[in-house]
């Protein structure tokens, strides 16, 4: 399972901006810093989960509202792995696995 930080970042600062807080509001109740907040709502900074708890607790939140959607089941997980590596693929190639999908596909409804 792998956790979508930005997802997760942008329910943050959904939350936070329905309490009318700002960063430095929320900094300032959970006494993390500014630049940390808004590091964790791009979802460029990973927070602990007792960081995650107090921004949660500071704005009235689950962590489960904040993690919805944010979390990758295995099979998003690869479908985004696999649309990553498709992107490096040239049309020939695309056109084949195409055909393969064609065939596993096939093979799934004959079972």
């Amino acid at each position: 399972m792998k956790i979508n930080y930005k997802k997760m970042g942008k329910r943050i600062k959904s939350a936070r901006k329905k309490k009318k807080f700002t960063q430095e509001r929320l900094a300032e109740i959970t006494g993390l810093s500014n630049n940390y907040i808004s590091n964790i709502e791009r979802g460029s900074s990973i927070p602990s989960i007792d960081t995650l708890i107090k921004i949660c607790n500071s704005l009235n939140v689950t962590p489960d509202f904040v993690l919805l959607d944010s979390i990758y089941t295995s099979k998003e997980y690869l479908k985004d792995e696999i649309a990553k590596k498709l992107e490096k693929c040239n049309d020939k190639n695309i056109r084949l696995v195409s055909k393969f999908c064609d065939l596993l596909l096939e093979e799934q409804e004959e079972k």
